[in-house]
């Protein structure tokens, strides 16, 4: 099976690092116009520059801050003023992390605006042009917590649960309109968001680094942690004419991680 998005423009969230830069780099090499978006501006112009551009692909960068949903709401609307797009890629970085009984009040809204409140924005200023053109993609990346919730990811689980619930509610909405809405439950992958998440918890518990990471991997029953590409072919898959039929889902891509159904 050949994929396939040229023609297709796309604006990824997060894709500086991590998940997002490799589905930006997946969906630029099946020939989609991809916009990096992101905080970073030095690794944006960096990873634009690496990025395939054949058969006149355009590639280019929004230079963003979901930490500040006020300024994220102007620059986000000023982009769609001038552009649209056909596939959306929702992703953000994550919360900090901490149990239920380490967060404040305030700890919640932050995590609400960055998870929550900037994914329906961007969505809703993306479906305009997707009703209009009777077709669109729509992929939340998301968290295997909101099955099965992790401790010390309190933020994470509870608002990441309200996006998937949402996006759920929406595909039902848009189903009409051609426009698949499917959220992907993210499971242990080689990222800076993990080794991130392992530094906190070696310190917590006092145990080298190298340690957490081992017994993460013993949890995963395929034994490793995911490569960022393979969660890259999953998303391109789901932005194709392929996944057509597919909306209103929850895709665990974890190694079987999860043990529930």
């Amino acid at each position: 099976m050949n994929i396939s998005l040229k023609g297709k423009n796309v604006l990824i969230g997060g894709s500086s690092r991590g998940i997002g830069r490799a589905i930006a780099q997946q969906m630029a090499e099946s020939g989609a116009n991809v916009t990096l978006m992101a905080r970073n501006e030095a690794k944006l112009k960096s990873i634009l520059q690496q990025m395939p551009a054949q058969d006149g692909q355009k590639h280019r960068y929004l230079l963003v801050d979901f930490n500040d949903f006020e300024v994220y709401t102007n620059t986000i609307t000023a982009f769609f003023k001038n552009q649209h797009i056909d596939i959306l890629v929702n992703n953000t970085q994550g919360p900090k992390a901490g149990g239920a009984m380490d967060m404040r009040i305030s700890d919640y809204q932050e995590a609400f605006d960055v998870l929550f409140k900037s994914v329906v924005l961007t969505t809703q200023l993306a479906l305009e042009y997707m009703v209009k053109n009777q077709w669109g993609r729509i992929i939340n990346v998301a968290s295997i917590s909101v099955k099965e919730p992790l401790s010390y990811l309190a933020l994470s689980n509870s608002i990441r649960a309200a996006l998937v619930t949402w996006a759920k509610t929406l595909a039902t909405d848009v189903a009409s309109d051609h426009i698949t809405v499917n959220s992907i439950l993210t499971g242990y992958f080689d990222t800076e968001r993990i080794k991130d998440l392992n530094a906190t918890k070696a310190q917590q518990l006092g145990i080298p680094i190298e340690e957490v990471r081992s017994n993460m991997e013993q949890q995963v029953p395929m034994n490793r942690i995911g490569n960022p590409k393979e969660y890259a072919f999953l998303a391109t898959f789901l932005a194709s004419e392929q996944a057509s039929y597919i909306t209103g889902t929850q895709i665990p891509i974890d190694g079987g991680l999860l043990k529930s159904l």
